[in-house]
C-alpha cells in the first residue's frame, strides 16, 4: 500500500490533466490565429492581382522581376528558415525532479559507479606520486630528462598536448580490444562484490551506515580544504596570509618586466626540479620539510572553522581557567600544609593521599615522586581508553582512572597485570585536545576527550567521563599553562 501511494503521488494525475488542457488551449487559440492569417491572405491576393493583370500586361520585365524576387524569396526561407526558427523565444517549463525513493540495492550500485568512475583518476594521481617518489628510478630519470630538454626549448605545452594525443590514442587501442597496461605502480585486482538480492533489515542498517561514514568523511575533508583556502583569501590568519600576498608582488612584477619566454622557463624549471628532486627530499626528511617546505608549512597551519572556533573559545577563557587553576592549588596547598600532624613534612604527607590502588603514584606510573595528581583529581576520573590504533578487543578499550600532574596525563588501567597496560602521555607532546562524542546517535555534547599525540595515528579517546567538562577544563589548562611558559621565558 505505501508502495501504490508513492506511485501515486509520483504521477500526479491532476497536475498532467491541467497541462493536458492548457496545451489543448494553446492548440485552439494557434487553429484560430492560422485561419485568420489564411484569411487575411486570402483577401490580400484577389486584391493584389486585379491591379496587377493590366501591370503584367503592360511590361513583362515586372512580372519577371516579381517571379524571382518570389524564388529568391523561397530560397532564402528554405534554407535558413530552420536556422531562425531556433532563436524564437519560448517561455521557460519550470521541470520538478523527482527523487529517487531509499534503496539498499540502489545505493550499492551508486557507491560502485562513484568507485569505477573516480579509478581513472586515483590511478593518475598514483602515478604522479610514483614519479615523485622516484618508485621506478630509469622511469622517473628518464621522465625528468624529457621534461627539463623540453622545458629549456619551450616544447613544454606541445609535449603535454602530445601526451594527450597519445593518451587518447592509446585508449582508442584498449577499446578497440587491445591489451595495452602502462602504469608505474602494479595495478592491483580487487575482488569484485555480487549485489546481493535480498538484504535483511540489519545488512540494509549497515549498508546505510557504512555509506553514511563514507559520504561523513568525504564531505569533511572537502568542507577543511574550501575552509583553508576561503580562511587563506580572507585574512583569517593574517602571518599566513601576508606570505601569499608578498608572492603575489613579487610574481606581478617579475610579469611586467621580464619577457615571458624567460618567465615560463624560469616556473618550469622550479616546477621540474621541485616535483621530482625537492619533493622526493622532503618526503624522506620529514625535519627538512616541516622547516623548509613553505607550501606545506602554510597548508598545514590553516585552520579551519571549527578549529578557529575553538581557538578563539579557548583564548578568551584561557586566563579564567589558568587564575583559577592557580587559586586552587595555592587554597589546597595551604589547606594539606595546615592539615599535615606534627612531625610529619608537606611531602611526607601529600604522597599518603596520592596513592592508588597499586601503590605510591610515582610508582606504579615510573616517573619521580614530585609528579603527585592535582588536587582536582586526587581520585582521578573514572572512564575508559578507547585505543583506535589497537584491533584486538581487550587492546582496543581498557577500562580505569585518569590523573592529571604538573606534567603528564597518566592512565591506570582497572585490570589486573604489569604496568604496560598503563599510559602515560606527557602534556608538552600534546597536539590537540578536543571534547569527544563516541556515539552520535545519543543526545547531549558526549561525555568523552580526545587527545592526538604524534605517537598515534588516530587520537586516544578517553569515553563514558561522568564529569567530563571539569576534567577537560583541568587538562586543556594545565597543558596551556606548560606550552605557554617556554614562550613567555623566550620573550
Amino acid at each position: 500500500e505505501e508502495e501504490l501511494r508513492k506511485l501515486r503521488e509520483e504521477t500526479n494525475a491532476e497536475t498532467l490533466r491541467q497541462e493536458l488542457e492548457k496545451e489543448r488551449q494553446r492548440r485552439l487559440e494557434l487553429e484560430q490565429r492560422v485561419n485568420e492569417v489564411l484569411k487575411t491572405r486570402a483577401e490580400e491576393v484577389p486584391a493584389a492581382q486585379q491591379p496587377a493583370k493590366p501591370q503584367a500586361q503592360a511590361n513583362g520585365t515586372d512580372k519577371r522581376s516579381h517571379t524571382v524576387c518570389s524564388r529568391l524569396q523561397k530560397w532564402f526561407c528554405d534554407k535558413f528558415g530552420e536556422y531562425l526558427e531556433d532563436f524564437r523565444f519560448q517561455p521557460e517549463e519550470n521541470t520538478v525532479e523527482t527523487e529517487e525513493p531509499l534503496s539498499a540495492r540502489r545505493l550499492t550500485e551508486n557507491m560502485r559507479r562513484l568507485k569505477r568512475g573516480a579509478k581513472p583518476v586515483t590511478n593518475f594521481v598514483k602515478n604522479l606520486s610514483a614519479l615523485s617518489d622516484w618508485y621506478s628510478i630509469y622511469t622517473s630519470a628518464i621522465a625528468f630528462i624529457i621534461y627539463i630538454n623540453a622545458v629549456w626549448h619551450g616544447w613544454a605545452i606541445p609535449m603535454f598536448l602530445f601526451l594527450a594525443i597519445l593518451r587518447l590514442s592509446l585508449n582508442y587501442l584498449i577499446a578497440r580490444g587491445w591489451r595495452i597496461q602502462w602504469s608505474i605502480v602494479p595495478e592491483v585486482s580487487e575482488q569484485m562484490e555480487h549485489p546481493k538480492e535480498d538484504l535483511t533489515v540489519s545488512e540494509k542498517f549497515q549498508l546505510v551506515l557504512d555509506v553514511a561514514q563514507k559520504a561523513q568523511n568525504l564531505f569533511g575533508k572537502m568542507a577543511d580544504i574550501l575552509e583553508k583556502f576561503k580562511n587563506l583569501f580572507m585574512w583569517v590568519q593574517p602571518e599566513i596570509t601576508q606570505k601569499l600576498y608578498f608572492a603575489l608582488w613579487a610574481a606581478f612584477i617579475a610579469s611586467c618586466f621580464l619577457p615571458y619566454k624567460i618567465l615560463g622557463l624560469a616556473l618550469g624549471l622550479y616546477a621540474g626540479i621541485k616535483f621530482f628532486l625537492i619533493d622526493f627530499v622532503f618526503k624522506r626528511c620529514p625535519r627538512l620539510r616541516a622547516k623548509y617546505d613553505t607550501p606545506y608549512i602554510i597548508w598545514i597551519n590553516l585552520l579551519t572553522d571549527p578549529q578557529l572556533k575553538e581557538r578563539s573559545n579557548a583564548t578568551v577563557s584561557r586566563r579564567v581557567r589558568v587564575m583559577n587553576l592557580f587559586l586552587q592549588t595555592a587554597t589546597s596547598r595551604s589547606y594539606v600544609g595546615s592539615s599535615a600532624p606534627a612531625g610529619i613534612s608537606k611531602d611526607e604527607d601529600t604522597s599518603r593521599f596520592h596513592t592508588t590502588k597499586r601503590g605510591n603514584f610515582h610508582e606504579v606510573f615510573n616517573l619521580s615522586e614530585n609528579e603527585r595528581p592535582l588536587p582536582v583529581c586526587e581520585n582521578g576520573w573514572r572512564c575508559c581508553l578507547i585505543n583506535r590504533d589497537r584491533k584486538m578487543p581487550t587492546d582496543y578499550i581498557r577500562n580505569g582512572v585518569l590523573y592529571v600532574t604538573e606534567n603528564y596525563l597518566c592512565f591506570e588501567s582497572s585490570k589486573s597485570g604489569s604496568s604496560k597496560r598503563n599510559k602515560v602521555i606527557k602534556l608538552s607532546d600534546i597536539t590537540d585536545i578536543q571534547k569527544y562524542k563516541v556515539l552520535s546517535v545519543l543526545p547531549g555534547s558526549g561525555m568523552g576527550i580526545a587527545v592526538s599525540t604524534p605517537s598515534t595515528q588516530k587520537p586516544l579517546v578517553f569515553g563514558a567521563m561522568v564529569h567530563r567538562d571539569e576534567a577537560f577544563e583541568t587538562i586543556f589548562s594545565q597543558y596551556v599553562k606548560i606550552t605557554s611558559a617556554p614562550s613567555s621565558s623566550e620573550s
